[in-house]
C-alpha cells in the first residue's frame, strides 16, 4: 500500500494551495491533478470544493483554515458527507484519524520548527497515520534569504540543526549565525 500511496503524490509535483478565491480558477486550469484549499467558511467551501471537483482535481480542505467547522471530530464527518473533498489536511492528528474514518484521505501538517516540534510530530504521525505529511517550513535557506533581504537585521537560523553540513547550508543561504541544542556541534 505504501508504494501505491507514493505513486499517488508522484503525479503532482507541485500542488496548487489556494489561499485567495480568485486564485481557485488558476488552480483548477492548471495541469496539476491536486489542489490544497485554504480558503472558505462553513458556508462557501462546500461551492469551491465542487468547482475544483467539476475541473477534473483532487481537492483537499484544510480543515483547520475553514471557518465555523470548530474543533469537534464531527466536522470531518460533516466535509465528508456535505462536501465530499478527495481528502482534507490538518495539523490536529485527531482529525486526521477521523478522516480515515470516513473515507478520506488525510494529510497531517507538521510544523518543524526546532528538533522537540520535529519529535512531537513524527509521534503524532505513527498515531494518526496519515496518508501523507506536510512538512513546514518546506525551504529553510529560501526563508533565511527572504528574512536577510526584507529586514536587513542579522538572522540567526535555529532549529533542526544537526550537522555540520546544514550549519554550512545556513550560512551560505545568509545567516549571520546558527543556534542549535547539538552540543557536539558547538565546538
Amino acid at each position: 500500500m505504501k508504494r501505491d500511496v507514493h505513486q499517488y503524490w508522484q503525479a503532482s509535483k507541485i500542488i496548487p494551495a489556494v489561499r485567495k478565491p480568485e486564485d481557485l480558477e488558476e488552480a483548477c486550469q492548471s495541469a496539476w491533478p491536486i489542489v490544497f484549499l485554504l480558503i472558505g467558511d462553513l458556508m462557501s467551501a462546500e461551492g469551491y470544493i465542487k468547482q475544483a471537483l467539476e475541473a477534473g482535481k483532487r481537492v483537499f480542505l484544510h480543515v483547520d483554515f475553514i471557518s465555523g467547522l470548530g474543533g469537534d471530530p464531527v466536522v470531518i464527518k460533516y466535509v465528508a458527507e456535505r462536501f465530499g473533498p478527495t481528502g482534507i489536511i490538518s495539523t490536529k492528528s485527531h482529525f486526521v484519524k477521523h478522516a480515515k474514518k470516513h473515507g478520506l484521505m488525510a494529510i497531517q501538517r507538521v510544523f518543524t520548527i526546532d528538533t522537540s516540534a520535529l519529535e512531537h510530530g513524527i509521534q503524532n504521525i505513527a498515531q494518526s497515520q496519515p496518508d501523507a505529511v506536510e512538512v513546514m517550513p518546506g525551504l529553510l535557506p529560501k526563508v533565511i534569504n527572504k528574512l536577510g533581504t526584507s529586514t536587513r537585521l542579522p538572522i540567526i537560523a535555529g532549529g533542526l540543526i544537526q550537522e555540520r553540513s546544514e550549519i554550512e547550508a545556513a550560512w551560505q543561504a545568509g545567516a549571520s549565525a546558527v543556534s542549535m541544542g547539538a552540543k557536539q556541534l558547538w565546538v
